[in-house]
């Protein structure tokens, strides 16, 4: 009897260990998905549903996924701020727990993008005054003690984003910190690059940061009086308490949730009843206000596109990322958005992936749609490829290179490049070289010399093997030529002969 009591307490303490990391799983998921839907429109729905997780037991879950999506999608840096200053009047020791993670990851090696977004948010973060000013003058003093390019950009871009309530609070402070960009001018040690950064950023002091307020009006959320401001020295040893993170049985699970359910009550009160309330009554208003949302900011937009390159980006493999994506609902029109994202992330790497080649094959192979996207994508690519970098250029071209040999994208879009000396720079030419080069690779020369010389085809590919001058059709042979495809101008070099016999 008594193994069989022991059993059977064994077994509900697991049952009961076994729900509470249900119930964690759950609260995480449910913290990163408002975290990835949240705008400045619709913040103030999305505060009441994020007080309605228990923010106490995820405190570590909602700080780490709060600085995962701001480094993800720095645009929405202050949205983020406006988040955490509400969440911080409510339950401070949140705002005190992500300023010590946020000085920390500071104090980590980390390369230029990073530091941009880190000292990004703080600045928000002191402009919501969820962070004391001290510590951005505190930031600064560090940033411009042993001046380096990245330094002083990094420098310029935080007191581009919080010059205006640091103008207010500390000017002294602030006319110190311009004190020292005048002696890095004068030093003159720094890029000539960064120096005229400083002399801009002087000029938007003069203007008084115009363009840079402290808080956007429909940001700002939270009464002077119930904010509450957090101060820590960056020299002070400081815990991240990452244990937080990480699921552990808690004897008290069921009072804690209790005690819990009591703050939310506490929090939302009266204001979810109003809402509660009010949601019969205007449900015509919201309706219109969503339609006039739609026609006149791109705020949707920004989140569709935030959430394509969430998606690519987190995904394992092609196939995982494409059953994701599709998952997306698109409004007629908005297939070309994850076109371009793809593109756009694909050109991104410092090398080409097939990742993103298979991804594309399969929405051309799914729907037609995606197939004209891509044609289009491929003009707009075409036409502005000077001003892309080498690497950009590269990744783009191996990427349309793929679709092409897997005859995922029709192969008339080749008639949009002319290849003559006159028509072709050099950036064109780069890209041309390394298309076809990997058309080779893909399909081997015999075979893309055959899909070339198709009688079908003969047309879309006269502007790649011209013959409608002799100049034009040595300048094709010469390039291929050049690029290891000789193979291919073959039929061009016969017309050349007997063209030069006629003129005879």
């Amino acid at each position: 009897m008594e193994r069989y009591s022991i059993r059977k307490e064994r077994q509900r303490e697991d049952t009961v260990v076994e729900y509470e990391r249900m119930s964690w799983d759950a609260l995480r998921k449910s913290i990163n998905g408002l975290m990835n839907k949240v705008n400045a429109i619709n913040i103030k729905n999305v505060i009441p549903e994020l007080f309605g997780e228990n923010l106490i037991r995820g405190r570590g879950l909602f700080c780490r996924s709060v600085m995962k999506s701001q480094m993800a999608s720095p645009i929405f840096t202050d949205v983020f701020a406006a988040l955490v200053s509400v969440v911080n009047s409510k339950i401070p020791v949140i705002g005190d727990l992500l300023l010590r993670r946020l000085i920390l990851q500071l104090k980590k090696p980390a390369n230029k993008p990073q530091l941009l977004a880190s000292v990004k948010f703080i600045a928000h973060l002191v402009n919501q005054q969820v962070v004391h000013e001290l510590i951005a003058l505190q930031l600064l003093t560090v940033f411009l003690e042993e001046p380096t390019d990245d330094s002083v950009e990094v420098a310029i871009s935080f007191v581009t984003e919080c010059g205006s309530i640091l103008q207010d609070l500390c000017p002294l402070g602030l006319h110190a910190i311009f004190e020292r960009f005048t002696g890095i001018l004068h030093e003159g040690e720094i890029d000539k690059r960064v120096q005229f950064l400083i002399e801009n950023l002087f000029a938007l002091r003069k203007a008084k940061f115009q363009g840079y307020p402290d808080i956007r009006p429909e940001l700002d959320l939270v009464e002077q009086e119930d904010q509450l401001t957090h101060e820590i020295s960056l020299s002070d040893k400081v815990d991240s308490e990452i244990d937080l993170d990480v699921f552990k049985p808690d004897p008290n699970f069921a009072e804690n949730e209790k005690k819990y359910e009591e703050l939310k009550k506490m929090i939302l009160g009266e204001e979810s009843e109003k809402e509660e309330d009010s949601d019969a009554e205007s449900d015509e208003e919201e309706n219109e206000e969503q339609v006039e949302i739609k026609d006149e900011t791109e705020t949707n937009l920004i989140n569709l596109r935030r959430t394509i390159y969430q998606t690519i980006m987190s995904s394992v493999d092609f196939e995982e990322a494409g059953h994701k994506l599709l998952k997306i609902k698109l409004e007629p029109g908005q297939e070309m958005e994850l076109c371009i994202m793809l593109l756009e992330c694909c050109s991104q790497e410092r090398t080409y992936l097939r990742y993103y080649g298979h991804l594309g094959q399969r929405f051309c192979m799914i729907n037609k749609v995606y197939q004209e996207n891509f044609d289009k994508c491929f003009v707009q690519q075409y036409s502005m490829i000077h001003r892309l970098e080498t690497n950009k250029l590269r990744n783009v071209a191996k990427f349309f290179a793929q679709l092409l040999a897997t005859d995922a994208l029709p192969w008339h879009v080749l008639a949009y490049i002319r290849l003559t000396e006159e028509d072709t720079t050099s950036s064109s030419r780069i890209f041309i070289k390394i298309l076809f080069q990997e058309l080779a690779e893909h399909l081997g020369v015999r075979l893309l010399n055959e899909r070339l010389n198709n009688p079908t085809m003969q047309q879309p590919f006269e502007s790649i093997l011209p013959t409608d001058k002799p100049k034009n059709t040595r300048f094709a042979i010469n390039f291929f030529t050049s690029i290891g495809l000789g193979g291919i101008t073959e039929n061009l070099r016969g017309y050349l002969k007997n063209m030069s016999r006629l003129l005879m």
